[in-house]
């Protein structure tokens, strides 16, 4: 009877672990656990009687597939954050728009050819400094829409930095609890919290994970600075200080080398390298623009026959496309004229010819562009391949995941029924023993 009720108690155990799978099948994080049963030893001489008795709930876990997901989920996030990134840029490049910085430009050397068929019309002279506004609006367009792009990343990367450090202080609150006791039964539960939360987090960071002696994890972000010791969590923060983005741990120490992965690693990329790279490209058209078109001017005569003593644009060298602006000259003081013909239309068409000079690193002022818009294209494509690919990849570790740990319904169902019948079995056999010690008591009463 000792024997059967010890069956009974074990089947019943059984039975609460299917159960338990089958509520927590969709929950995050959660795997399959398995019961176990232990034969105990048969020795009437010793007193020892046998039987069955229930032993750890096992989790059926599997690390390597735990990783694989948690490395391609690094890899989606930070491709998405690329795409998210740069996406915006594109506008500021768009080479088949109506209006912006090629357009404008073409606008000015068709203004400058307008003006060579009437040199001395005021309206045409008039029209050439409009267009050289326009170029000035677009270009300090293009540069402000790239400046308010950079400071949306670091807005982006307070957020995903306060992301990384709550999920840090999640997997602390786990490892103070208890999750794996003597007999090495894990807390399903509190197990199924940790690897969500690890799952979660690798989407914003790489980072590695190591399991100490007393049970808890450790995570160190990018295999060197702890984010989780125990029941111990270390913000990180950002440094926002200087142009160039640098994350630091919780002693102050810059770490950003270490961030290879995850959002924060193409936030922090794009805010201190692509963006800036854009920028340079488009200061440096500017820049070129500008001097190119106010030398050609400065070799011609205005309509009171003076050489010209102001230019027609200006700028800060250090950020030529945001601070390019036009001279307040009026209509006579434009240098149509070369000195030789005053009054004629000979630099007029010298400044419309710049259109097709190769002025820029070998290129014409639209081709640079065209390159610019092209980089940022090629770039905005190849991280939405990049998404596409890695997607697959996280797709296929997860369900390679499912398959090694994840709960299967029909394989609950079969063990549930087993387990039922065991224990109706079990049952069965407790209530004749029950009523034979029952017949046998009244006998010998």
């Amino acid at each position: 009877m000792t024997n059967t009720a010890n069956a009974l108690k074990a089947f019943e155990d059984g039975l609460a672990t299917v159960s338990n799978n089958v509520t927590n099948a969709d929950t995050p994080g959660y795997v399959e656990q398995t019961q176990t049963f232990s034969a105990q030893p048969f020795d009437l001489l010793q007193g020892l009687t046998g039987g069955v008795e229930a032993g750890p709930v096992l989790s059926s876990r599997d690390q390597y597939a735990e990783q694989s997901v948690q490395q391609q989920q690094s890899a989606v996030g930070y491709y998405t954050q690329k795409v998210t990134d740069l996406t915006p840029a594109e506008s500021s490049f768009s080479l088949s728009s109506t209006s912006g910085v090629a357009p404008a430009m073409d606008a000015l050397f068709s203004s400058f050819s307008q003006l060579s068929v009437n040199p001395n019309g005021t309206v045409e002279r008039q029209a050439v400094l409009n267009a050289a506004a326009t170029v000035a609006q677009q270009f300090q367009g293009a540069a402000t829409g790239l400046s308010s792009q950079s400071a949306n990343l670091t807005q982006q990367t307070q957020g995903i930095i306060g992301s990384i450090n709550q999920l840090a202080s999640t997997i602390a609150q786990v490892n103070s609890e208890d999750r794996v006791d003597p007999s090495g039964t894990v807390n399903a539960g509190v197990d199924a919290q940790l690897y969500s939360s690890l799952e979660q987090l690798s989407q914003y960071v790489n980072f590695t994970t190591l399991r100490q002696p007393d049970g808890t994890i450790s995570v160190l972000l990018g295999g060197q600075t702890p984010l989780v010791e125990g029941d111990q969590a270390y913000d990180i923060q950002g440094d926002f200080s200087s142009p160039q983005t640098a994350i630091l741990n919780s002693a102050g120490t810059d770490i950003t080398s270490q961030i290879t992965g995850g959002q924060l690693a193409a936030v922090v990329d794009d805010k201190n390298s692509v963006i800036p790279g854009y920028l340079t490209s488009l200061n440096t058209l500017a820049q070129s623009f500008a001097d190119q078109v106010n030398g050609a001017l400065d070799n011609g005569i205005d309509e009171n026959g003076a050489a010209p003593t102001t230019d027609l644009f200006t700028y800060n060298p250090l950020a030529a496309a945001t601070t390019l602006a036009v001279n307040p000259l009026t209509t006579d003081q434009i240098a149509a004229a070369l000195p030789g013909a005053p009054g004629g239309n000979g630099n007029a068409l010298a400044v419309a010819q710049l259109a097709n000079a190769t002025g820029v690193d070998g290129y014409t002022f639209d081709g640079y562009f065209g390159n610019i818009g092209g980089q940022v294209g090629s770039d905005v494509q190849s991280a939405t391949n990049s998404e596409t690919t890695t997607q697959n990849l996280l797709t296929q570790a997860q369900i390679l995941r499912q398959q090694v740990s994840g709960v299967s319904l029909d394989a609950e169902a079969e063990s549930l029924m087993a387990f039922q019948q065991s224990y109706e079995a079990t049952s069965k056999m407790f209530t004749v023993l029950n009523e034979l010690t029952e017949t046998l008591m009244a006998v010998i009463t």
